[in-house]
């Protein structure tokens, strides 16, 4: 097989970013067939031993990444935009390969965005017929009644489409306002916020904790992580559903 460099090779193991790696290789930590390495090494990622704080690495078989991010308020859920805007692809610059985004966050939404390279599973997963479940922290202004949660349960016409009945759950009320769990099985654009208007209520704070079994799961804001192989393993049982 084709010589890679190494901070590379840790990319594709899912262990680390190449930054972080350089960091590892540069303090003594890795070993290529028993001898330390430097930054810049280049190894074959099937025919050399790669040790790491004392465990070999396995090259992966797997040809595609899936990562989960934290996303911030203030970035656009794209790789790029021509009016000079913040976006996700900046907090994953360091993940060793070109990833896009599944499905969407709004500028001002927070949470759980799930990124890969596999492209068919992307299409597939937003596709508006395959019915993935998203949970969201969603903080409210205005007056929070029966009347209210009714309406945000019921299927609603939003820009001409018939929603689903959405599941609302009230986690705390207030003066003025309150917190609701809202899980939903399709992703609209800016869904909740146009719900909410509807029922006479407005959205301070949207944060998506959960998508499907995949969850947060206290991932700190702005960074993000590779997805363990249970969760690999899931977003590929609701790819070979939906083929």
């Amino acid at each position: 097989m084709e010589k890679i460099r190494l901070q590379k090779f840790f990319t594709d193991c899912k262990v680390m970013s190449r930054r972080a790696a350089e960091s590892e290789i540069a303090a003594g930590k890795v070993t290529v067939n028993g001898k330390v390495a430097a930054v810049g090494d280049k190894v074959d990622p099937l025919g050399d031993v790669v040790t790491y704080r004392g465990k070999i690495l396995e090259y992966p078989t797997e040809p595609h990444l899936y990562i989960m991010l934290h996303k911030p308020r203030g970035y656009l859920t794209a790789m790029s935009d021509d009016r000079g805007r913040k976006c996700v692809s900046e907090l994953v610059a360091d993940v060793g390969s070109r990833v896009y985004p599944i499905g969407r966050l709004d500028l001002n939404s927070e949470g759980l965005l799930l990124l890969t390279d596999d492209g068919e599973l992307a299409n597939l997963l937003t596709h508006p017929r395959h019915a993935v479940s998203k949970l969201y922290n969603v903080s409210v202004r205005g007056e929070l009644n029966e009347k209210q949660l009714e309406i945000l349960r019921s299927p609603l016409v939003i820009d001409g489409y018939r929603t689903r009945g959405a599941e609302v759950e009230v986690i705390e009320r207030h003066e003025g306002g309150g917190k609701l769990k809202i899980t939903l099985y399709e992703g609209r654009n800016r869904q909740i916020r146009k719900m909410c208007e509807q029922a006479g209520l407005s959205v301070s704070r949207l944060c998506r904790v959960q998508i499907g079994e995949i969850k947060l799961d206290g991932l700190a804001l702005g960074k993000w992580r590779y997805l363990d192989r249970a969760q690999v393993k899931y977003l590929k049982s609701l790819k070979n559903k939906a083929n």
